[in-house]
């Protein structure tokens, strides 16, 4: 058929921003990571239109069944893990109770921990076994800021409201549930470990404590570092507003603050001062216009000003703001990256500031395994969508309702597995993406809140830690373990996920998007936390305290210098 076309290959040109002299052959070419990713199912025949998800795959066994038995005899355990981390709402990177909840639980079902994996203090490796196959698992517990909210209630309500005059704001909230999937990827793992304790499997867990999820961080440098080296296989889930597994990518993801700095001043008398907060407008103002001709519908980018001044009658001399560029992979990221970057410079130039430019982290598109997704349908299938109650229901109604969404209430079935769309057209983003070129990652998504809504939401923090979060992590713990057990007793099935990895990334060499020497952001932990997890601080290679970021810049001037008055 001819390229040009297709409609899927012509909706994946429009997708990239590209015209009709183009081709998916020259695309794919170009650029190998979109063939491991969106151009492989093409590659390997499968269609969207006669797909159908293979049954068979999974088995009921008793190690399947020790597994499910302990989630099952430990609900209150795990629930509370979850309804704990909700609780602490710990920030990016200072996820202090979080961590050591998650660690402890670990630790009593037998586990190892090694705390502080590639310098963050709340990052940690957690083992079980020896020998077999190396299967992997996740554990997130960052909430994000200004997400807080009452759990189940169904206005928006903050938990913590902090009241200021001129300019009040929420408090943290897990508005993305990762309190849920900390405890349902830690859940997992200790069943599986259950299982090869009980039923003598020859396999080895580990379960990856991250830090700074929400901020592409943690993993992005834990990958860099060789962290995740030797794994046969990771498995991982998000909360979401259904339940499927998938095999679709993600965004690649580049962070970095520009800082602007000036001279102060007052502001009702301003000749002559220098605003690092015109220097972040005009940045802002420049990207912007960047949108209709240099952004293609599979691009992203998105920003914060961070600290813009106190008060009207102080012109600041320091202001940063923080970028998000998202695309399709990590060569048309760095594109738009640098598309951004330009801005910044002109933005300095024209405010008369100086420019500090801090890159923070870099994250590919994520290579989802068709295999992998495959057998966890077919377990997902057998142990059935998350059961939710009347009041669940009602809640969830009513949270619709709140946010103008349809009153349907949560999902009662699985969405059936399908091919990812062929036009792809950006969006989320996960530093679990860079595991998944080191090993074959198999992902699913379990309904922890209401449909209709997006994550990042008052919505979602709402939710997060009722019997709605509480069913979807429970499912979530159950459809991994049984997958892991699957790939234990049935070595032909990882043997699958380890082929279909191998022939996407033919050709494809893994480079970390990080740049050698960058320094990760880092905040110091507690003393408490220190002793408790037996670190101390800084971490080897860190420079502690880091280097202050100072205005130095001389006021400005209206005219030429006039001679002193004699």
């Amino acid at each position: 058929m001819n390229d040009d076309l297709h409609p899927g290959r012509r909706r994946l040109l429009k997708m990239f921003g590209l015209g009709a002299t183009a081709t998916t052959a020259a695309l794919l070419q170009a650029d190998p990571v979109l063939a491991a990713t969106l151009g492989y199912d093409e590659k390997t025949g499968v269609s969207p239109v006669t797909y159908r998800a293979p049954k068979g795959l999974a088995r009921n066994t008793a190690a399947k069944q020790a597994a499910l038995g302990w989630i099952g005899a430990n609900q209150g355990a795990v629930t509370r893990l979850n309804d704990d981390v909700w609780k602490y709402a710990e920030l990016s990177l200072r996820e202090w109770k979080s961590s050591l909840a998650t660690a402890n639980l670990l630790k009593a079902n037998g586990f190892t921990v090694e705390w502080g994996s590639a310098g963050f203090p709340t990052a940690f490796v957690a083992t079980y076994g020896n020998g077999g196959p190396v299967l992997g698992f996740n554990a997130e517990y960052d909430a994000l800021p200004g997400l807080s909210q009452k759990k189940g209630v169904a206005s928006h309500d903050p938990l913590v409201y902090n009241y200021d005059a001129y300019g009040p704001s929420y408090g943290a909230g897990h508005g993305d549930a990762h309190n849920a999937l900390g405890a349902g990827g830690t859940a997992a793992a200790i069943a599986v470990a259950q299982a090869i304790r009980t039923q003598g499997l020859k396999a080895t867990v580990k379960l990856f404590g991250s830090a700074g999820e929400e901020q592409l961080v943690g993993k992005a440098y834990a990958v860099k570092e060789g962290v995740y080296d030797g794994l046969d296989a990771f498995l991982d889930w998000h909360p979401f507003n259904i339940t499927t597994p998938f095999w679709n990518t993600t965004s690649a993801l580049i962070s970095a603050t520009f800082t602007f700095l000036g001279a102060s001043g007052h502001g009702g008398t301003p000749l002559g001062n220098k605003s690092g907060l015109d220097g972040a407008l005009l940045m802002a103002t420049m990207s912007e216009y960047l949108r209709e001709k240099n952004v293609a519908p599979s691009g992203r980018f998105h920003y914060a000003v961070i600290n813009g001044g106190g008060a009207p009658n102080v012109t600041p001399d320091m202001c940063s703001i923080w970028f998000f560029v998202r695309e399709g992979s990590p060569a048309r990221a760095q594109v738009l990256y640098d598309k951004i970057v330009e801005c910044a410079k002109a933005a300095a130039q024209a405010s008369q500031t100086r420019l500090v430019h801090k890159f923070h982290s870099a994250t590919w598109n994520l290579l989802a395994n068709k295999a992998g997704a495959e057998l966890l349908y077919d377990n997902m299938q057998q142990i059935g969508a998350p059961k939710f109650t009347d009041a669940d229901h009602t809640l969830a109604k009513a949270v619709q309702k709140s946010l103008g969404r349809p009153e349907v209430g949560m999902p009662t079935e699985l969405v059936p597995l399908a091919p990812p769309a062929a036009a792809y057209t950006g969006g989320l983003a996960t530093d679990t993406a860079d595991i998944s070129w080191q090993a074959p990652t198999a992902v699913l998504l379990s309904a922890a809140y209401p449909p209709g809504l997006p994550n990042h939401n008052w919505g979602v923090t709402a939710t997060a830690a009722t019997n709605i979060g509480h069913q979807a992590m429970l499912s979530a713990a159950r459809y991994l373990a049984a997958g892991a057990i699957d790939l234990i007793e049935q070595p032909e099935r990882l043997e699958a996920m380890k082929q279909e990895f191998k022939g996407r990334t033919e050709g494809v060499k893994w480079t970390s998007m990080i740049p050698d020497g960058t320094q990760p952001p880092l905040y110091e932990p507690p003393a408490d936390f220190l002793k408790a997890t037996g670190q101390s601080w800084p971490p080897k290679g860190v420079t502690w305290p880091v280097p202050p970021v100072v205005a130095a810049e001389q006021l400005g001037t209206t005219g030429p210098n006039l001679p002193p008055v004699t």
